[in-house]
């Protein structure tokens, strides 16, 4: 019997990491972020003249009182973000032990609940070349039911085509909001343009950069043959020390690369090998990206 994406134990673990990031990480997951926008809501911003059409139900009558002019009381708006988790479901991601697939498929599913449990509204959204049918949860955290049997119903497969499924999730999803995008970002095109394009549209990026620790630090010596896992294409490598480092460097300053322009688009960045434990990611990496900025 396949080990289940996620079980109770961690649920009630998750349930406490909730309350800790409503606290101090607002906006990780959800849409507790204030706005700049005066308008219907709990806390007192400000006051203004008023407008004949103003709703008169908004007018502060104990200033009329004392100042014999009509102030309109303002609000602070705090708008509900989309939560959007972008889950890269390419043949890449089938590598590795524990398969990259397998581990981002846990680690959305956490970060899935921990959204249902502030009563946000989840999307999750699978691509390799193309988007792939969603799902959407709301309601709770009784409906990450739903969003597990859906994870564990996706396959790895297909050539990742990240920019093309860029400028169609930005076509399909005009309204900004938090994009989690969980990948091994290995594409034969540039992965650094369409997370600037994300973020030039407004959205809130969140970049988990997902490797085996063999896609990092290749164990192979000598003449070897590399079977390309999306394209089919075989490579033939001569590998020694001094290749290998050469290749962490290279492997290395591409994460570097990425996790700069996450930050300055304003976003936050996570790299992860497989070989962290899923709970350990999450309780550990994710609660310490707050002060990655």
């Amino acid at each position: 019997m396949p080990e289940p994406l996620i079980d109770q134990k961690f649920l009630e673990r998750l349930e406490r990491l909730t309350l800790h990031w409503q606290k101090s990480f607002a906006g990780l997951v959800g849409g507790h972020n204030r706005s700049r926008f005066s308008g219907a809501g709990q806390e007192f911003l400000d006051h203004r003249g008023f407008f004949p059409g103003d709703d008169l139900r908004a007018i502060n009558w104990r200033a009329f009182l004392r100042l014999e002019k009509l102030l309109l009381k303002l609000f602070q708006v705090e708008p509900r973000v989309p939560v959007r988790l972008l889950l890269d479901t390419s043949a890449s991601m089938s590598t590795g032990s524990p398969s990259k697939f397998d581990y981002a498929r846990k680690l959305t599913a956490a970060l899935s609940y921990v959204g249902l449990v502030r009563l946000e509204t989840v999307l999750l959204q699978p691509f390799a070349g193309t988007l792939h049918d969603p799902i959407t949860c709301s309601g709770g955290r009784h409906r990450i039911r739903p969003a597990v049997e859906f994870l564990e119903g996706l396959e790895a497969g297909g050539r990742t085509d990240f920019l093309n499924a860029i400028k169609q999730f930005v076509a399909e999803y005009p309204q900004r909001g938090l994009v989690i995008v969980v990948s091994d970002f290995f594409d034969d095109h540039d992965c650094e343009k369409p997370l600037q394009y994300l973020a030039d549209f407004g959205h809130e990026v969140f970049v988990v950069q997902l490797w085996s620790d063999d896609d990092r630090v290749p164990p192979h010596d000598g003449e070897i043959e590399i079977e390309d896992a999306e394209t089919g294409q075989i490579v033939k490598l001569n590998f020694d020390e001094e290749a290998r480092a050469a290749y962490v460097d290279a492997f290395d300053s591409y994460a570097r690369a990425l996790r700069e322009l996450t930050f300055r688009k304003g976003g936050r960045y996570i790299g992860l090998s497989t070989a962290t434990p899923v709970e350990q990611a999450i309780f550990g990496a994710f609660l310490e990206a707050r002060s990655m900025q």
